[in-house]
């Protein structure tokens, strides 16, 4: 990997949110940590994410909804994003998909594994 994937990263548990940011941090990846929708669509007007990892389940605003307004800004029209959830029913992951999801990472997920799911889910993407 040649340069960092920025991750535009949105999770409102604060304890998942310190896991993935510790199991990402590195470099590979910058990550650009959210507690709402409300603030990555704020940091997101700010910034050019590589990638959108988004939990579904969130008050006020949850992930495919904010995957709806992040998609309403011209540059991250196209940004691959993936969704983490412990809502993984073939069905739910149908919907995920259909809203634009390039993959979903099933909630609990491994620390150590997480790094790899993303690098491997972008590059089916990009393959």
């Amino acid at each position: 990997m040649d340069k960092p994937i920025t991750v535009l990263y949105v999770e409102d548990d604060e304890d998942i949110r310190d896991v993935a940011e510790l199991a990402l941090e590195g470099d590979d990846f910058v990550i650009l940590s959210c507690e709402c929708g409300e603030m990555a669509l704020e940091k997101a007007a700010l910034s050019n994410p590589d990638l959108l990892l988004l939990d579904v389940m969130m008050p006020d605003m949850d992930g495919p909804t904010t995957l709806k307004h992040l998609r309403e800004m011209p540059h991250l029209e196209s940004t691959p994003a993936i969704f983490m959830t412990a809502k993984v029913q073939p069905a739910e992951v149908k919907s995920y998909h259909d809203c634009g999801a390039i993959g979903v990472i099933s909630k609990p997920f491994d620390p150590m594994l997480l790094a790899d799911e993303i690098i491997k889910i972008m590059g089916r993407h990009s393959a």
